[in-house]
């Protein structure tokens, strides 16, 4: 059992299961929320963002995490990255498992950011969430969209599971929406903390959990009353800056045939390069990152997030800016400032000036990539 003193309470965890490859040390730290509804915060050092790490490490973390998966899955196969903190996880397991099924499997993600130019399949609540409403959006391509209201297997993705309770309400606006030929569900996750209280026993249809490591955590408050200050970073409506890069990394269904944007290179072999995804928009810089590993930086992957998280423990550094959106939400950029980089590049769907001015305050040696068809 391992315990961790917050300023709200003493979080423990204790580890029954883990993979040869992966111990909790490896997979997980520890923060606080700035959140009323739960006081701690399981920050992962191998997703890639709210800790930079290296994509060849990210990349190990999808092909263990998928190697894991029965290879007898019934198609059509529908697999699903929720966003915003598991798109980049939900498109590594997906390109894994493509190669087992080629298009024969699907791959989308939800979404806090709806497209008027994409029809929605659904909505749910991320309930323990700072930003609650979630979208599934399909595609004008009938052929997509047919695949995915006639999957037979459903993949979901997501960097943890403590209940269960998110994933059963995706699977309930699922087949709300008309998803009436599930038979099987494998929730897939790189910590199971639910283990055999997943609250999703109601469904009916045969569930599996795939994980690194499983195990079961207690949270003790200490009663302290402390005033949580979250600021609202709730919004999903239509942003008021365009979204111009194309939605072919999952937010579209797809069979991500997206590729890293070519130009954007490496100045000299060895250099220090830190790429940082912005939000859901996470997979394309994470393949660029890996591109310019491939090419011979030190790349690390991190990316911009929306979630409120305080100062301390796992969190040594925070940069506080306005996202590129046109939301005018707070988002925050996690243990870069104390960190050195040759490059920091921030990769967005946005227009270029879309980005915050106070950024390049805060990260010395910033860029900004944009999409350029």
């Amino acid at each position: 059992m391992k315990h961790i003193d917050l300023s709200r309470g003493r979080i423990s965890v204790q580890v029954n299961q883990q993979h040869s490859h992966w111990d909790l040390d490896d997979l997980l730290d520890f923060a606080e929320r700035i959140n009323p509804k739960r006081a701690f915060l399981f920050v992962s050092k191998v997703l890639g963002k709210h800790i930079p790490v290296a994509p060849s490490v990210m990349q190990r973390s999808y092909a263990d995490l998928t190697r894991l998966i029965p290879t007898d899955l019934q198609g059509p196969i529908c697999v699903i990255g929720m966003a915003e903190t598991a798109v980049g996880l939900g498109a590594g397991v997906y390109r894994e498992l493509k190669k087992i099924h080629g298009q024969n499997a699907i791959f989308l993600t939800t979404t806090r950011h709806p497209v008027s130019t994409l029809p929605t399949l659904g909505l749910f609540l991320e309930e323990h969430s700072h930003a609650q409403d979630q979208f599934i959006l399909t595609s004008h391509d009938q052929a997509k969209h047919q695949q995915v209201i006639h999957a037979k297997t459903l993949v979901l993705v997501d960097d943890e599971i403590s209940t269960g309770k998110t994933f059963k309400n995706l699977i309930n606006s699922l087949k709300n929406s008309g998803l009436e030929n599930v038979e099987r569900i494998i929730l897939v996750t790189l910590v199971n903390w639910a283990e055999q209280h997943l609250a999703t026993e109601d469904l009916e249809i045969p569930i599996e959990v795939i994980s690194l490591l499983q195990g079961h955590w207690q949270w003790q408050s200490n009663n302290q009353n402390i005033q949580i200050d979250m600021p609202d970073v709730s919004a999903t409506h239509q942003q008021a800056q365009k979204i111009i890069a194309p939605n072919d990394w999952g937010r579209e269904p797809c069979y991500l045939e997206c590729s890293a944007w070519s130009h954007v290179k490496i100045n000299k072999p060895n250099e220090k390069i830190l790429v940082l995804g912005s939000g859901e928009f996470s997979w394309i810089p994470f393949l660029i990152a890996e591109q310019l590993e491939q090419q011979g930086a030190e790349t690390y992957f991190s990316s911009t997030t929306r979630s409120p998280i305080m100062q301390g423990h796992a969190i040594e550094s925070i940069c506080s800016f306005t996202d590129n959106y046109g939301l005018n939400i707070p988002n925050f950029a996690y243990n870069v400032k104390h960190q050195h980089f040759d490059r920091v590049l921030l990769v967005i769907e946005t227009k270029k000036d879309s980005v915050d001015p106070s950024l390049f305050e805060q990260i010395k040696n910033l860029e900004v990539v944009s999409y350029e068809p």
